[in-house]
């Protein structure tokens, strides 16, 4: 038996690539394309069920390969090792894939969502491929290429932009083939969360991403000033229910409120300064409030369509 000490066995076989491919930020890619389309709902005569899941495989495929591409870039570069590591295991730094390998499923991830795009570019237009490539390219070059933008503390930025304004107003987009005011403010709160879960993520890596000279916006911003950036991103989502509710006259929009009790413990821990591995039940936390709103706020607009 080993001891209480010992840190525990990695994955092996699937386990290891599901571990790679980041699961617990998946709601940020769900959450976009469910309120997107239920902006869409009471806007156009009947939702296409087959656009709408073209779009969730668009939105989970390029999340899972924006993830395999950091493991990738970030292992080959050698500043995310397996010493400084406190969040969930790395394939490449840790020594247990490949590289090449982990690269090679970061591509087949992006071709999935290429495939599931121009699918979609076919019956809606060609602008979205343009709108597809910037979101392969985004996120291929976050940790990737000689300048990833990631190291310089625009990540928050990108997750903000493609997993909240692009996702949530595209999957709108492929519903009423028009841009939607509705979706475009709704896409603010979405933004705000999946860029929470970011952030959470980069406060926990701060020591190691100062030695390794990953200079992401937690390490530029200091501990202290991540940890209000972190709770003012959640504040700033709920601020948005009523204006959703009111500007875009969908009132029922506010049942999403009824996910804030579930921020609370997160907030406090973030806020009594929770470092290190006692910030992953954070993550996880950001995860299910991102989740649990997303879907309120989609049932809500969908009720007042």
């Amino acid at each position: 038996m080993p001891s209480i000490d010992s840190p525990p066995a990695p994955p092996t076989g699937f386990g290891l690539w599901l571990a790679g491919a980041r699961p617990r930020t998946l709601p940020a890619a769900v959450v976009p394309v469910a309120v997107g389309t239920a902006c869409a709902a009471g806007e156009v005569d009947l939702l296409v069920a087959w656009r709408a899941v073209a779009a969730l495989v668009v939105a989970l495929a390029l999340q899972v390969g924006t993830n395999y591409a950091n493991d990738y870039s970030d292992g080959v570069r050698g500043t995310d090792s397996a010493e400084r590591r406190v969040g969930p295991v790395r394939l490449v730094g840790s020594g247990l894939v490949e590289p090449r390998k982990v690269k090679r499923a970061a591509m087949l991830s992006f071709a999935v969502a290429g495939i599931a795009g121009l699918a979609l570019t076919a019956v809606v237009g060609w602008e979205l491929v343009l709108v597809g490539a910037a979101s392969i390219l985004a996120g291929w070059f976050y940790t990737g290429g000689p300048r990833p933008y990631g190291y310089v503390g625009l990540g928050e930025a990108f997750v903000f932009t493609f997993f909240g304004v692009v996702a949530t107003v595209g999957s709108a987009y492929v519903q009423q083939e028009e841009l939607s005011g509705l979706a475009l403010l709704a896409s603010i709160p979405v933004g705000l969360l999946a860029t929470a879960l970011l952030v959470v993520n980069n406060l926990r890596d701060i020591p190691g991403d100062t030695v390794s000279g990953k200079q992401t916006l937690a390490v530029r911003l200091g501990d202290a000033r991540t940890r209000v950036f972190y709770v003012l991103l959640l504040v700033g989502a709920v601020v948005c229910v009523p204006l959703v509710a009111a500007f875009g006259e969908r009132p029922a929009a506010v049942l999403a409120l009824a996910a804030v009790p579930l921020a609370r413990n997160a907030v406090l821990a973030v806020l009594r300064g929770d470092r290190g591995p006692a910030l992953i039940p954070v993550l996880v936390a950001t995860g299910r409030v991102q989740l649990v709103f997303g879907g309120l706020l989609a049932l809500g607009l969908v009720i007042s369509s």
